[in-house]
């Protein structure tokens, strides 16, 4: 037998199953939060992952404002932003930016782990935070996942 009797299953746009999870992130640590959403995001759970293919699925994540940092992480981490104006540069800690806009970090942290081209911008608008237990998506129906399930 000189041909192989499998072939490389490779997913496109329109093979591609996309489904709708919700995870809650009271007390759970930021960074293993943001690693396990970006890995759903990118489709790496899934048995037809392709690299080049937006085959992740679509992630609610609720309660933002009630995750959690170790260490000295609350006041020593900085964000660095620049508003485009000469002199513009802003920093934040997580500690000021949980204050004003908590759905923010999980944001920040996720965006971090996705890949830096389009396909990464892609990726994130899959990406849905919510401060609090409630969304607005309850149309699609959404299944809820823990992070040990994944």
């Amino acid at each position: 037998m000189d041909t192989q009797s499998y072939k490389t299953v490779s997913a496109n746009a329109a093979t591609v199953t996309k489904e709708w999870v919700v995870i809650d992130a009271t007390d759970q640590v930021l960074g293993r939060l943001a690693s396990r959403i970006a890995l759903i995001l990118r489709g790496k759970n899934k048995p037809n992952f392709t690299p080049h293919v937006d085959c992740g699925d679509n992630v609610i994540v609720v309660n933002a404002e009630k995750v959690r940092l170790t260490g000295n992480k609350l006041t020593e981490k900085v964000y660095v932003r620049h508003t485009g104006y000469p002199g513009g540069q802003r920093f934040a800690t997580p500690k000021e930016l949980l204050k004003h806009k908590p759905f923010a970090v999980v944001e920040e942290a996720v965006r971090g782990m996705l890949p830096k081209n389009r396909l990464g911008a892609d990726l994130f608008r899959n990406l849905h935070v919510y401060i609090g237990p409630d969304h607005p998506h309850a149309a699609q129906q959404p299944k809820t996942i823990t992070l040990n399930q994944i």
